[in-house]
């Protein structure tokens, strides 16, 4: 981006309010249980907001404060605690793992690499061959297990022959923490991690003591009408190194900080290009699926290079992205197995790229765009009008993608508003209208020649029971 970072900080503060608005209405019309979301950039936390039940079985309110399961983040910190012992010299990226797993030894799976175990290329089997503890059939692996599903089924494909994300992979790479630090991987990271950094609500395990705390997991739908049902938390033993850790959206993005270049409390700049560059583009059925670092999801959003993990754990799905160079943390929590958490954040994210994006006209104050600004509806869907980055844009909050579904209004003459004047299927070019009671409050806007009215007009309206025929001709 190429706003200054004090001005972009400002325009991202103001943005809060509706990114929180937008959240909410996305969760609402997709039937989501909770969502927890948090935006860091340089120093301020600018968003930190939650939405919607902690747990159904209670009612309970989803917090800010409410801990999540965050599963496969649990890799970003595995891998950093490995490029930190590489830094010490305890570990090579090119070791072994037999060096430092020795019951490994004599098997397929000896001779692959840490770097091959960190980039998913070392053909590890996945999960096992009986992985049902990611639907509460039985307990996740133990150190016993684990190494014996290794010796026994762990060689799928050979090192490097192709992508194979495993998160028995991961956890082999947690005992080689523990094997190189001479402590258990738990206590490693939490001294080396959570810690360094100061956070009190993360952690490498599920923390019975704090059970209360916990936002609970819910099953998902198969169809609009099902139920959902309440998941337990449970520990996730010798695999915490690839999905045990907790936390919570903003301490994410304080964690997310520590990745940035020029924060060096956790690994070097050098590590983190170690971690953060491209070590395979994920390739299947002739299309590119994923690009995947040492430990790092690599994706561009809008102008945006991004690293950062994505997590599947029983009843939470999560996501966060990096900006390393731009000093930019963002994080979705959700908790449901269905959860939309990489849609929102790829939502949250174009929203941003639109209000920063640079522009030599057409930019106004805030204040004047305020009074045009509100959630409208009519017989064909919803329009939120919007101030971003000081100009006024239109856009439809029903769609996960607003890059794809926006159009910016010009200010002309002494207070007219016409749709931008550019190529499209809609009503581009054309005047937008605002009918105005006497205290200035918008009754209904007229865009693309149809009237829209305020969402809450035009839904207690229904509810009422007015035809729907008689709703285009309105009148309050």
């Amino acid at each position: 981006m190429t706003i200054a970072g004090t001005d972009r900080t400002a325009i991202l503060t103001r943005l809060a309010p509706y990114l929180e608005s937008w959240i909410a209405f996305q969760g609402a019309y997709r039937g989501a249980v909770g969502i927890q979301a948090a935006l860091r950039v340089d120093s301020d936390i600018v968003l930190d907001v939650a939405w919607g039940t902690a747990d159904i079985d209670t009612g309970e309110a989803l917090t800010t404060g409410h801990l999540f399961r965050i599963a496969s983040h649990s890799k970003t910190m595995t891998a950093t605690a490995v490029l930190q012992l590489v830094e010490q010299g305890s570990l090579r990226l090119d070791d072994a793992i037999a060096r430092w797993v020795p019951e490994l030894a004599d098997t397929p799976l000896a001779p692959v690499t840490l770097r091959a175990l960190l980039g998913h290329n070392a053909g590890v089997i996945r999960d096992g061959v009986d992985n049902d503890f990611w639907q509460r059939g039985g307990e996740f692996l133990d150190r016993e297990a684990l190494l014996q599903e290794s010796r026994d089924n762990g060689a799928v494909y050979e090192s490097d022959e192709h992508f194979k994300y495993s998160n028995v992979g991961y956890s082999l790479l947690g005992l080689a923490v523990e094997a190189a630090s001479g402590l258990p991987y738990n206590d490693y990271v939490r001294a080396a991690i959570v810690e360094r950094l100061g956070l009190v609500d993360s952690g490498p395990e599920y923390d019975a003591g704090r059970a209360a705390e916990y936002a609970a997991g819910h099953t998902g739908l198969t169809a609009a009408d099902d139920r959902r049902w309440r998941i337990e938390h449970v520990d996730t033993r010798a695999m915490a190194a690839a999905t045990g850790w907790f936390s919570t959206a903003a301490e994410l993005t304080s964690y997310g900080a520590a990745h940035w270049f020029g924060n060096e409390i956790l690994v070097s700049d050098a590590s983190k290009r170690l971690l953060q560059r491209q070590e395979t583009v994920v390739r299947a059925h002739d299309r590119d699926v994923g690009r995947y670092g040492l430990g790092f999801e690599l994706r561009t959003v809008g102008t945006r290079d991004l690293v950062g993990h994505s997590g599947g754990y029983p009843g939470h799905i999560t996501r966060t992205w990096i900006d390393p160079d731009d000093a930019f943390v963002l994080s979705i929590l959700t908790n449901s197995v269905d959860g939309p958490a990489d849609s929102l954040a790829t939502g949250v994210l174009q929203l941003i790229e639109i209000a920063l994006s640079p522009t030599t006209e057409g930019t106004h104050e805030a204040a004047a765009l305020a009074r045009y600004t509100g959630r409208f509806a009519n017989m064909w869907g919803v329009t939120d009008i919007v101030e971003l980055g000081g100009r006024l844009v239109s856009l439809n909050p029903r769609s996960p993608e607003p890059a794809l579904a926006h159009q910016f209004l010009e200010l002309v003459g002494d207070g007219g508003i016409i749709s931008e004047r550019v190529p499209g299927f809609g009503a581009t070019g054309e005047p937008v209208h605002f009918t105005r009671d006497d205290a200035g409050g918008i009754l209904s806007v007229t865009l693309g020649g149809m009237t829209l009215w305020p969402i809450d007009t035009y839904r207690d309206a229904l509810a009422s029971g007015r035809p729907v025929e008689s709703l285009g001709r309105m009148s309050l």
